[in-house]
Parts: C-alpha cells; sequence; structure tokens
C-alpha cells in the first residue's frame, strides 16, 4: 500500500527480471575482476593489461554472463514455461571472448594458448551440473568428480605461501562459476505465497 492507502501497481515484467540481471551482471564483473588478478599471479611480469584483451575479452563477458545467469534465477523462480534453457550455454560466452581477436584461433591451435578458459569452463559446468539436482543420482557423482577435480589439483601443485593463495584464489573462484552454472539448471523454485493464500 501507499502512504495514501492506495494500493501500490504491481511491478512490471521489465522491472521484475532487470534487478536479477543487474545483480548478476554486477557479481559477473566482479568474478571476472578477480579472475584478471589470478592471471597476474600465473603469469607474473610478463602480464599484461590492453583495453581489449582486458576489459572487451574479459570484463564485458563476465558481466554479460552473470547477467544471463542472473535472468535465469529469476525465470527459474517465477514460472517453468518461460525458463529459457539454453541459458545453460551462457558460461560458454567466456571463452568466447578472447578467441574472437583477429587471429586467435589459428593461435590457438598452433600454441594451445587460450585452451585453458575453455577448459576451466567446461569443467565448471561439469561441477554445475553435479549440484543441479537434475538427472541420475551416478551422473551427477561422476560430472562432480571429474569438474571438482581441479580445486585439489590446484593445491597439490601449490609449494610456497603466495601459491597457495593463488590456489585458494582460483579455487573460490572455480566453485563460484560451478554455483553460477547450475542455476539454469536447477528445479523451479515454487512461488511464495501470501500469507492466507
Amino acid at each position: 500500500m501507499s502512504p495514501l492507502g492506495v494500493a501500490a501497481p504491481a511491478p512490471t515484467a521489465r522491472r521484475q527480471w532487470l534487478g536479477p540481471a543487474a545483480t548478476g551482471a554486477l557479481l559477473g564483473l566482479t568474478w571476472a575482476s578477480s579472475l584478471r588478478g589470478w592471471m597476474i599471479q600465473l603469469a607474473g611480469d610478463d602480464s599484461r593489461f590492453t583495453w581489449s584483451g582486458t576489459f572487451l575479452c574479459l570484463l564485458l563477458p563476465g558481466a554479460v554472463v552473470g547477467g544471463l545467469l542472473g535472468w535465469a534465477e529469476h525465470l527459474r523462480r517465477t514460472d517453468e514455461r518461460r525458463r529459457a534453457h539454453w541459458l545453460v550455454l551462457a558460461p560458454l560466452l567466456f571463452p568466447i571472448g578472447p578467441l574472437s581477436i583477429p587471429g586467435a584461433i589459428p593461435h590457438l591451435f598452433r600454441t594451445g594458448e587460450g585452451s585453458a578458459s575453455i577448459g576451466m569452463v567446461l569443467l565448471a559446468m561439469l561441477a554445475g551440473y553435479s549440484l543441479s539436482g537434475r538427472g541420475a543420482v551416478w551422473a551427477r557423482i561422476g560430472c562432480g568428480i571429474v569438474g571438482f577435480a581441479i580445486v585439489p589439483a590446484m593445491f597439490l601443485a601449490s609449494s610456497t605461501p603466495q601459491n597457495t593463495w593463488a590456489a585458494t584464489l582460483f579455487s573460490t573462484l572455480f566453485v563460484t562459476l560451478a554455483l553460477a552454472c547450475a542455476i539454469p539448471q536447477r528445479r523451479q523454485k515454487p512461488p511464495s505465497r501470501a500469507p492466507g493464500g
């Protein structure tokens, strides 16, 4: 109710999805910025910042993927019939960004550089499926074992406090991405019912 005692209008469809999508975009941008920090640690003195590489190919896809997954969460909470199941593929936009640079794909096949981002996203999607609650239990367990195997592997390869910090940063980013990848696959959340309804 408004202060004048008049019933407030129901939020429009645009306003309903805009909040989750904007929140998802902010979280995706934060995630991608943190990933850039981990990349600095990985590359050391060879790390370079460019407008296209950092902002166009990493931060922008992070915001877009986050926004799409925020929208997927909105659909999951509202109407099963309107769920866009293709949003399961949204995380694949992460590796598409760097591969869109002219000459990136031939360079990938020659040197293998860029394959790590593809592998990370595919593993996170497997791990996300294991957390979705959908499908056969044995399939989810297998996907979880394969998907999350990268986390202990990162710590086993660490031998110094700095390397262990880097492994912790990557692992938390990976688990966060896996949780986000699970959103479009999770069961619909029943809408909350008004008291007495």
